[in-house]
């Protein structure tokens, strides 16, 4: 069975692998889609795919928190300023 042959006991356990992993339903059917064809090259693609896209959005929360740190650091800087601290 293809679900065994890549270490899960049932389908149901992949798709929740999937779920856990952040995935929509649109990316899960087309996994469970290339699974039933045998089509690993698609499998990889589409974990690929969801992988970048968590990337980019912790890339863009790294963003934000270094905009959030500066805003803390200028605060910070002008309030020791007036404190008589440089």
């Amino acid at each position: 069975m293809l679900v065994q042959r890549i270490g899960y006991g049932s389908e149901e356990d992949v798709i929740q692998n999937l779920k856990d992993a952040g995935c929509g339903q649109e990316t899960i059917a087309c996994f469970m889609r290339c699974m039933e064809q045998d089509d690993r090259e698609g499998q990889l693609r589409s974990l690929e795919e969801h992988r970048r896209c968590i990337l980019d959005r912790v890339h863009e929360g790294e963003r934000q928190i270094g905009c959030l740190d500066y805003l803390v650091y200028q605060i910070s800087r002008e309030r020791g300023d007036k404190e008589g601290v440089v």
